[in-house]
């Protein structure tokens, strides 16, 4: 594998010709670069007029290597030619070089360059760029590699360093100016200039000057990295720069920001072919859902400001922006039916875009980079109808969209008053976290976020909120439960004028009308696999029923009220059919009142096909054939009375699964926990449904 390197723009605030001068003190030796052991002139050349100045040198290096590799590779030294063309006239200096010891077997190539800063031509700027590729070295290319990237980033560091300081010894003899060359024919009418010698150093061919001036605001200077990017080491910077300047030549949309860039990066250890890959998945996903003007154009709902218990405030104690969420007054249930996932996937997609623009504002404020912001979760309140299994089942998906999204925004995530239920909810979210992100996290129970060692650790004593017992006033909405007056059916939500940023949804939605009821069949492969479900009554009181059917439905009837928009029956269990002979209820009748939720499960006893039926309240299946259909209760279809209207949503688990995840499912409107003691026995069908009113 090839191994590149592509310098930041570094800059010298002195003249070209001061910088050629501290330049040329490097050479033959360098006693600040051990590695350098000596330098030999090859060849050298001068233009006519003086201008042009060619130097090639074979350049001794050390490389402090292990003895018995060098033994092996019977060299005590790697020798380098260097080849440097200096030209005063265009004041650009380029180094080209290339390894010539094993270069049968490693090829080693760099070029810098040295040029006019194009906004100050007092200053002096430095590019460098390099490629390391071994073919083969005695079956130790891993180690090669290793050593030889080792030791070039510890020069790079030092390059600049070097230069500095033979600039300051410059200054320290007395030399402050030297004058720019000028042609011979006006020499005689100026002062005698002193034109030091040419000078080693790495550039671009001499005609690329202008291209290069050109090209200069398309490049990362490294004091602009420092300032707004934070310190990198010598690799990250060049990572950085080159999956930029791949954006710039291939990428036909808008060219991310540096820092949204190196989140990418760092999420994939600054693997670029991993980071690019992300990155433009990302890219196409932004463009293809119009994030970038999410915050121009999501309005969130009224209600959601006064149930979503979640919002900035203030920073920490390093200047991250700080979110604080009180998960545990947030009514979860309630804010997917009420709001559906979509909008609750845009709303907290909102807050990932105002957590980039906070960042960006406290990097100027604070004068120092700040990429991340710390959130603040209180989980006072949480209880087990958090880990109600839609819900849980959203957040992951949520959790899933935002880190191939938003990478390495998080910087801490500080969770206090974790209760007992809490590592269950751990349980079921971590695996869907990174690496990265997981040891940001800092969990306190009970009261111990308090005192040293707690919060005031890392958010100012002044700025912790007023519940968590600090003396600032906080403006976080409370939460608290949604009224079921807000729920909308998957019809609503499915005609919202928003761009879908999934394709499909958790909760269906049906009408139920006397002598239509909505049906829905589910195949089952094995027996004892567990049927949950989880519905709402949001109009009518209907009767809950499920089957078990020797026959397959044919075509699905619709009821001919499913013409009108937003309408969803559908009808499965033929009118032939014989109760108790082709197909059989496996559990009694559940009767639902308007406005219950209901939650329960089946265990099932044969694999085939199971069929869940809703159905307006009304006199209980008997045996023999079944109850006229819809053919003759078409009249009745029409009464509003009789238009009943659920939302629902089912799974199907394995009973190992099922078994395994009774506590971490169990809800308190949810009769999960009653059947984790009789899942143990495969031979029985049993359920369980509980209802919340």
């Amino acid at each position: 594998m090839v191994q590149k390197y592509q310098s930041p723009v570094r800059v010298y605030k002195h003249p070209f010709e001061m910088v050629m001068a501290a330049y040329e003190k490097r050479f033959p030796t360098c006693p600040q670069i051990p590695v350098f052991v000596g330098s030999e002139v090859l060849s050298e050349v001068t233009g006519e007029d003086g201008s042009l100045h060619i130097i090639e040198r074979s350049c001794k290096l050390n490389v402090d290597a292990p003895r018995l590799l060098k033994k092996i590779a019977g060299v005590e030294y790697v020798y380098f030619v260097q080849k440097n063309t200096l030209n005063w006239k265009d004041r650009t200096l380029l180094i080209e070089a290339h390894n010539e010891t094993f270069a049968s077997r490693v090829t080693v190539i760099e070029r810098c360059s040295y040029s006019v800063h194009p906004e100050n031509e007092d200053w002096t700027c430095f590019e460098q760029s390099a490629s390391l590729d071994i073919k083969s070295f005695f079956g130790f290319e891993n180690t090669v590699e290793k050593i030889a990237m080792k030791q070039y980033t510890a020069n790079i560091k030092r390059g600049k360093e070097v230069i500095e300081y033979y600039l300051n010894e410059l200054i320290a003899e007395g030399i402050t100016e030297i004058p720019r060359w000028v042609p011979p024919e006006k020499r005689a009418l100026s002062k005698p200039a002193i034109v030091p010698c040419a000078l080693p150093i790495p550039i671009i061919p001499t005609g690329a000057a202008a291209e290069m001036r050109n090209k200069r605001t398309d490049k990362l200077d490294a004091d602009y990295i420092e300032r707004y990017l934070g310190q990198l080491t010598p690799m990250q910077e060049s990572c950085l720069i080159r999956l930029r300047q791949w954006l710039q030549e291939t990428h036909k949309g808008k060219i991310p920001k540096d820092e949204h860039i190196l989140r990418f990066l760092r999420a994939r250890d600054f693997n670029v072919d991993k980071a690019r890959e992300m990155l433009c998945q990302s890219l196409t996903w932004r463009k293809q859902y119009q994030v970038d003007y999410i915050l121009e154009t999501w309005r969130p709902p009224a209600f959601l400001q006064e149930y979503y218990a979640g919002g900035w405030h203030f920073h920490d104690s390093e200047g991250r922006p700080l979110y604080i969420l009180r998960l545990g007054q947030m009514d979860t249930k309630g804010l997917v039916k009420a709001l559906g996932e979509e909008a609750l996937l845009r709303h907290v997609l909102s807050i990932n875009e105002e957590g980039q623009k906070r960042c960006e504002e406290n990097t100027k404020i604070f004068g120092r980079p700040i990429t991340s912001w710390t959130c603040l979760v209180d989980l006072e309140g949480l209880n087990m109808r958090h880990l109600w299994r839609p819900g849980v089942k959203a957040l992951l998906r949520i959790i899933e969209v935002v880190e191939a999204n938003y990478p390495e925004t998080l910087g801490r995530l500080l969770i206090v008053r974790a209760p007992r239920v809490f590592p269950v909810l751990w349980t079921l979210v971590s695996p869907f976290i990174n690496d990265n992100t997981r040891q940001k996290f800092l969990v306190y129970s009970g009261n111990n976020y308090q005192g040293v060692g707690g919060l005031v650790d890392y958010i100012d004593k002044e700025i912790i909120p007023d519940f968590l017992g600090g003396g600032c006033m906080c403006t976080v909405p409370e939460g608290g439960l949604v009224p079921k007056s807000l729920y909308q059916t998957e019809e609503a939500l499915e005609n919202s004028d928003h761009i879908k940023l999934w394709t499909e949804t958790i909760y269906q939605s049906a009408h139920v009308f006397k002598g239509a009821p909505h049906e829905i069949v589910i195949e089952i492969l094995e027996g004892s696999s567990v049927i949950t479900w989880d519905f709402d009554i949001l109009k009518g009181d209907l009767v809950f029923n499920i089957f078990h059917s020797k026959r397959s439905p044919q075509n699905s009837k619709k009821d001919p009220s499913a013409s009108t928009p937003g309408v969803n029956n559908v009808q499965l269990i033929e009118k032939s059919w014989v109760l108790g002979v082709d197909y059989s209820m496996v559990e009694s009748p559940l009767m639902c009142r308007e406005g219950e939720s209901i939650q329960g499960s089946h265990i099932t006893r044969w694999p085939g096909l199971y069929i869940l039926q809703w159905k307006v309240n009304g006199p209980a299946p008997v045996s023999g054939p079944a109850l006229p259909r819809v053919d003759d209760v078409l009249a009745s279809l029409q009464v509003s009375s009789h238009k009943c209207k659920v939302m629902y949503y089912t799974e199907v688990l394995a009973s190992e699964d099922f078994r395994g995840s009774m506590t971490s499912l169990e809800s308190c409107h949810s009769g999960f926990s009653q059947l984790s003691g009789g899942t143990t026995s495969s031979s029985q069908s049993q359920s369980s449904s509980l209802v919340s009113r």
